[in-house]
């Protein structure tokens, strides 16, 4: 991938990149909907990821082409602007104000980027380019960002140039991840920790392709329950409630009554999912997989029952996975309401367990799901 980005470049620009830079994608494993409740969140760097190029310019105008669609976009390096024609350069656009922000810029750059990241999965392939522009043209530009740094750059592009409200794990997964080791966040200290996997387990990612129109509202209803809940715990409980991860499972259940029944369903999902990503980070250290494999499925079910935020495909898959030999865990990833299900296997197993899984799934909804091996990777890195 990096050599056929540097010919595109070359081609493109007439001259060889100067700087190139890699990030991966990235995986959620266990800690659904507990980011904006400053909670815990188990993820994974993948073996799929986005090269970025640049070569210096001497006037103030930066030229960015999308390698894939071999699409250029022009602005000025001092003062970007959001696309409304082209969104994929927003990204890079808010990477760049970002920068910006930091220190006067005023040369431009050529700029080309190439991933293989399958684009539908919840792979987060935007925080991959975010990730890979910012190292590349913070090398190029000689500004110093520290990891964290550099991750609410990203963010901050997400919000302020392609209108996406998110959280900040997508881009903390892609610059600390670690070759077969997860990473473990916590979303109120921004403290990074990675806890070690067994080379000989993976993951599979399995892409239903289907992505649910939700009702009007459906986000901000999920979040509002929780914040429901978190005024009330406030109120009852004598230690310091600030957010759901403040709770215990013990006091959910001691102080539900209080609460409408969608608000203790919400809390019991985010409060279940903190307390299993603390299990999951003892019992990986234990490297007991098979306790950590339940816990997914157990994630997946409060998905199920509690946020509502599954469908008839994931939850198709997910049951399927329960019944074929050598499955260790699975549940849906991201957002949820379509995408993924990511399950956990020994390497031996995999290429059989998607082929059980593609069947399955053909059987109940006429098409095959696309099947991904997934391996834990290293996070981002200049690379050339």
């Amino acid at each position: 991938m990096k050599a056929i980005l540097i010919n595109k470049f070359r081609a493109v620009y007439g001259v060889e990149p100067e700087i190139v830079a890699y990030a991966p994608g990235r995986v959620e494993i266990l800690g659904n909907h507990t980011d904006y409740n400053e909670g815990y969140v188990f993820s994974t760097a993948i073996n799929f990821g986005t090269y970025f190029a640049v070569a210096g310019r001497t006037d103030g105008v930066t030229r960015v082409t999308a390698g894939d669609v071999m699409e250029t976009v022009e602005f000025i390096v001092s003062s970007p602007e959001p696309s409304r024609m082209h969104a994929w350069s927003n990204y890079v656009k808010g990477v760049q104000a970002g920068i910006n922000a930091l220190t006067p810029i005023d040369k431009g750059v050529d700029a080309m980027f190439l991933g293989n990241i399958p684009l539908g999965a919840g792979l987060s392939s935007s925080a991959a380019l975010e990730i890979s522009a910012g190292l590349a043209l913070s090398k190029h530009y000689g500004v110093a960002i520290d990891r964290l740094g550099l991750a609410k750059i990203g963010q901050q592009a997400e919000h302020r140039f392609a209108g996406v409200n998110c959280g900040i794990m997508d881009q903390v997964s892609s610059l600390f991840g670690q070759k077969d080791a997860l990473v473990l966040s916590d979303f109120r200290t921004l403290d990074v920790q990675t806890v070690p996997l067994e080379a000989c387990l993976c993951f599979l990612i399995c892409n239903t392709s289907v992505k649910h129109a939700l009702v009007d509202g459906a986000y901000n209803e999920r979040r509002e329950g929780c914040e429901r809940a978190t005024r009330h715990f406030a109120a009852v409980l004598e230690h310091p409630v600030k957010a759901l991860r403040d709770v215990t499972w013990a006091e959910w259940k001691a102080h539900k009554g209080g609460l409408d029944d969608v608000a203790a369903r919400r809390a019991a999902h985010i409060i279940g999912e903190n307390e299993r990503v603390l299990s999951g980070a003892d019992l990986l250290r234990n490297k007991d997989f098979e306790g950590f494999g339940r816990l997914m499925f157990e994630s997946h079910d409060s998905s199920r029952r509690f946020f509502e935020n599954s469908c008839p495909e994931l939850d198709a898959l997910v049951d399927a996975a329960q019944a074929i030999p050598g499955v260790l865990g699975a549940r849906l990833t991201g957002g949820g309401f379509g995408g993924s299900v990511v399950v956990l296997a020994r390497a031996d197993d995999v290429e059989e367990i998607g082929t059980a899984l593609r069947s399955v799934y053909a059987r109940k909804f006429g098409a095959r799901c696309d099947t991904r091996v997934i391996t834990c990777s290293e996070g981002a890195k200049v690379v050339g």
